[in-house]
């Protein structure tokens, strides 16, 4: 992004820090009011319908209301010694990580990953060669620090067996800045041979995984609830358009060609909101542990449904307005073009429909255990087929 826009864009946080909605998320011991992931997924919803601003740029995760996944791992993860020495930092921006799980060669198959995290020591002191490479590594030219989560024990394949160490900025290297499809050069592949102090990581030694997860399913839930006020947008004001537009002498609102997809469309939205507050709201009286193993799949639905439902929104909407609608007159491009990356980047929807399949037929979750019983019990009842003599 233009340095002048991401100059505008701080102002703009700065302005709202004022106000006292920046931090509304964030712990109360850190300046913020607490605010659940149901409020999240309201405002969330609410600030995206209202379309492009200052006031919420989902191209860049900004918001007036801060989307802050960092700093409720922080106040969750660190250790008493990490938050005293830390925490100023990270309430006055100066520490801000990147979030590094993604490597060149896995990308959903994560616990394959090859970055490695071996003890050594240095000079006599304990630490960590930590050395590897990441890939789509998102703010690298802000930040101050990358989460490095990389294989300390086991096998490829295992869950268990990964650390989330946080690794100075200096030590990285950006081999790459890659250009996407919404936003260029943001998102670098970087690599990392360098040593780090032995407390250099957050959570526990082997469970890294679980950290991640944690920032996985709040962040999910959030921008699934973007996702659904960005379709709401383009709803709205195809609606609006089709009302003033008459073609023919005619409003384009009277032709049911018109009608019909909005309707189904917003349908969609009604149903969709509903699942998301009740996930939101299951999530908020849960530890990290429990919505892993019991509500992974409901996160999984509303994300990769809301992501789908908004890409396919901004085209409807392109569709209605012609040529307005795919010209940078209007936000719809803009839209589709961010919103068309969340169907892959916050783990595809083939991945998130794996989820949901694999908490439907039993594979995890709740129903396995209660489908190993029925099969169980079904078993003390099929008796021998006595032979015919």
């Amino acid at each position: 992004p233009r340095k002048e826009w991401e100059e505008l864009l701080a102002e703009c946080r700065k302005v709202a820090d004022e106000a006292g909605h920046l931090r509304y998320a964030w712990p109360k011991d850190m300046g913020g009011k607490a605010g659940s992931n149901l409020d999240m997924a309201v405002i969330r919803e609410h600030l995206a319908a209202k379309g492009l601003g200052l006031f919420n740029d989902l191209q860049t995760e900004h918001s007036i209301v801060g989307n802050n996944p960092f700093i409720l791992m922080f106040k969750e993860f660190a250790t008493p010694e990490q938050y005293a020495r830390d925490g100023e930092k990270v309430l006055n921006g100066t520490m801000r990580t990147a979030f590094g799980l993604t490597e060149p060669n896995h990308g959903s198959d994560a616990t394959f990953m090859e970055s490695t995290g071996v003890r050594e020591e240095k000079d006599g002191k304990p630490g960590w060669r930590i050395k590897g490479e990441k890939m789509w590594t998102t703010g690298m030219h802000v930040v101050s620090h990358v989460m490095v989560f990389a294989r300390t024990s086991g096998k490829d394949g295992d869950a268990t067996g990964i650390t989330c160490f946080i690794v100075p900025r200096e030590h990285i290297k950006i081999e790459e800045w890659m250009w996407t499809f919404n936003m260029p050069t943001d998102h670098p592949r970087i690599s990392f041979d360098c040593w780090i102090p032995e407390d250099s990581y957050w959570g526990q030694i082997d469970r890294g995984l679980g950290l991640g997860q944690s920032f996985v399913h709040q962040n999910r839930i959030r921008q699934a609830a973007s996702s659904l006020g960005a379709a709401v947008y383009c709803i709205e004001e195809s609606v609006k358009y089709a009302r003033q537009r008459k073609p023919f002498g005619k409003p384009l609102s009277d032709n049911q060609a018109i009608q019909f997809p909005l309707v189904e469309l917003a349908t969609q939205c009604e149903m969709l909101r509903l699942l998301i507050r009740k996930t939101a709201w299951d999530m908020d009286h849960m530890e990290h542990t429990q919505i892993e193993k019991e509500l992974s799949d409901k996160v999984s639905m509303c994300n990769y449904w809301g992501n789908r439902l908004c890409c396919e929104a901004a085209d409807r909407a392109m569709q209605v307005h012609g040529g307005m609608g795919y010209s940078r007159h209007k936000a719809f491009e803009h839209i589709y073009r961010h919103h068309r990356r969340y169907r892959i980047t916050e783990g595809s929807e083939e991945i998130q429909i794996r989820k949901v399949a694999a908490f439907l037929f039993g594979y995890l979750g709740p129903r396995k255990k209660l489908f190993a019983e029925q099969a169980s019990a079904a078993n003390e009842y099929v008796q021998p087929i006595p032979g015919r003599h």
